[in-house]
């Protein structure tokens, strides 16, 4: 992976002038193979990951596992575009296992989340199953520790 990519997986915050001095190269060239990878769409979005716990927000999100049976002629591919969607998914993929679709939802309270699987997304053509679990509380988004500790914790080096 180009470490431009690399470094704006880690902290898309940077701007193309520290990027540049990271990477050994100008800040015109950095802000030409961003404007690249974002026309060729390689680079997709930037967003940024929130407490919102700190913010005391009550969000509601949901890991439904879906069962489908393939479509003719688009397999998995059409359902699972149909559900993603859906402005109540935040994300949709393909899994090995014992369910085929690994679905996230947000909703504002419960009611909501529920309603969305038992009037949109049960309903559709093609869904077997689903299986809803509700998230309790994230400690790790996209690779970020939702709790920034004071102390520097260090896990054990055992032999």
């Amino acid at each position: 992976m180009d470490p431009l990519l690399k470094l704006l997986r880690e902290n898309a915050a940077l701007n193309p002038a520290e990027m540049a001095a990271m990477l050994g190269t100008t800040e015109f060239d950095v802000r030409a193979r961003i404007r690249t990878y974002e026309t060729d769409g390689t680079l997709l979005g930037y967003r940024a990951i929130i407490s919102e716990e700190k913010l005391g927000l009550e969000t509601v999100r949901a890991l439904i596992e879906v069962k489908i049976t393939p479509e003719r002629g688009g397999g998995f591919d059409k359902l699972a575009e149909r559900i993603a969607r859906h402005a109540e998914v935040r994300s949709c993929h393909l899994m090995s296992g014992g369910y085929d679709l690994l679905v996230e939802v947000e909703g504002t309270n419960l009611r909501e989340v529920a309603k969305f699987v038992s009037e949109k997304l049960s309903t559709l053509q093609g869904v077997l199953s689903t299986a809803t679990h509700f998230v309790l509380r994230a400690y790790k988004e996209q690779g970020v520790l939702m709790r920034r500790e004071l102390t520097d914790e260090r896990l054990a080096v055992t032999p």
